[in-house]
């Protein structure tokens, strides 16, 4: 009989595991659920991207292994910045942009951990510990456990200290206690002997390992994930030089899927081990299956698939592969404006007054308005050969286009050949 491996020979078969301060220790506590682990996400922006998923997932797993993940939203080291994995200064936030920011983040964070059952999430925020306490306060019971030399050796701090030019404030070097201490914080409100995060937060996490020891006198440990990149070396959840979100407003489902289809043969077998919640040996069978046949890019569908339904749910699945089909001629009717502009986001398109549809506007009109061709005669050549789709049906005849043909409230897609779109927009009433 074959025995289950554990929840931590898991995680590093997955590829999800990068430093760990205590193996052998932690793998006894992880064996013995439920334990508390927490991983913080500063609030930086109103929804958090794709390069948080990592993470945001990794609680999810730990919390199916039996475990209570805790989900700490960062109030107040969102106030500071994390010097973490950069080069340069965090722009500081006000109150009232971080307050926002703090409850958007905590809106999409729960919908990947439970909040309820008898291991159930625990949402904390640290400015709920940290705000009310005084500077001298915070020398006194955490400042005095770190020397300047033991943050200095730290690489977050070591590598701005080295360039001359940016440097580091005061305000960021102050981060890693801030972490520190809410480490110490959740040890005692909630029992949290386990911290987890990226693989640049190595330095602040072994901080919080140090303080619970000093001032408890117990014993918490800590691990990292890797810090994703693609295999060409390009920095992981950028798509055009632009974040993608989990935010469906700020980044569309179908955007989202398409993010997702578009993974490199390269990277998509690692990114079904390290996002989705498909057992190692499907994933081996689907790489194995796109080994065969890799223009069919049936792993990165999986894989989009898989993304998609977790971040938006059933309907976002359908909307995100009901457009992509809208890309392969298939059916239009259904679709809404929104859904066109984000299908047709790169595509040329055009504008026209409404009020042409019950003048007898023609599709001609719209050809060369829309620039697919440069004459009513080339056209007429272009629609009589065949090679002219109005919301992906066929059209063999120029004619008038009313406001039935529009595919959605004020949108119609024109194709001509396979692949040439073209979006035309009509003004509302």
């Amino acid at each position: 009989m074959t025995s289950t491996p554990s929840i931590l020979s898991e995680l590093r078969t997955r590829g999800l595991l990068e430093q760990v301060s205590d193996e052998e220790a932690l793998e006894r506590v992880l064996a013995a659920p439920p334990a508390a682990i927490y991983i913080g996400f500063d609030p930086t922006a109103d929804s958090l991207h794709v390069g948080s998923l990592l993470p945001i997932l990794l609680l999810a797993r730990l919390q199916r292994a039996g475990h209570r993940p805790i989900v700490l939203v960062g109030g107040a080291t969102g106030m500071v910045g994390d010097p973490s994995g950069r080069s340069s200064e965090r722009q500081l936030l006000t109150p009232e942009t971080l307050a926002a920011n703090v409850e958007g983040v905590r809106r999409q964070l729960s919908r990947f951990v439970s909040f309820e059952g008898p291991n159930a999430a625990i949402m904390a925020n640290n400015a709920d510990w940290t705000e009310a306490v005084s500077y001298l306060e915070w020398l006194r019971d955490v400042g005095k456990h770190f020397t300047v030399n033991y943050m200095m050796a730290k690489e977050s701090v070591r590598r701005r200290l080295e360039d001359r030019e940016q440097g580091i404030s005061y305000t960021e070097f102050s981060y890693m206690l801030l972490q520190a201490n809410d480490f110490l914080q959740l040890f005692d409100l909630h029992g949290c002997t386990i911290q987890a995060g990226g693989s640049d937060q190595w330095g602040n996490i072994t901080a919080g390992i140090d303080l619970v020891r000093k001032r408890r006198r117990a014993e918490v440990y800590g691990f990292t994930h890797p810090l994703l990149s693609t295999a060409g070396g390009e920095k992981f959840g950028k798509s055009a030089g632009n974040a993608v979100w989990l935010d469906a407003k700020q980044t569309s489902p179908y955007q989202f899927y398409q993010f997702w289809v578009q993974t490199e043969d390269s990277d998509v077998e690692r990114y079904l081990k390290l996002f989705t919640f498909e057992s190692l040996e499907a994933i081996e069978e689907a790489a194995a299956a796109h080994a065969g046949h890799p223009e069919r890019r049936e792993a990165q569908k999986l894989l989009a698939s898989r993304m998609t339904e977790i971040v938006h749910g059933k309907e976002g699945l359908d909307e995100a592969v009901r457009a992509s089909e809208a890309l392969f001629g298939k059916d239009l009717s259904g679709l809404s404006d929104e859904e066109l502009a984000s299908i047709f986001a790169e595509v040329p398109s055009v504008a026209m007054e409404r009020s042409a549809l019950a003048a007898g506007l023609r599709l001609t009109q719209i050809l060369i308005a829309a620039g697919a061709c440069a004459s009513k005669s080339e056209a007429n050549r272009l629609i009589q050969g065949g090679g002219v789709y109005l919301n992906n049906r066929r059209i063999s005849a120029d004619g008038p286009v009313t406001e039935g043909d529009l595919a959605s409230k004020s949108m119609l897609v024109v194709r001509t050949g396979k692949k040439s779109y073209y979006l035309v927009r009509f003004s509302s009433l």
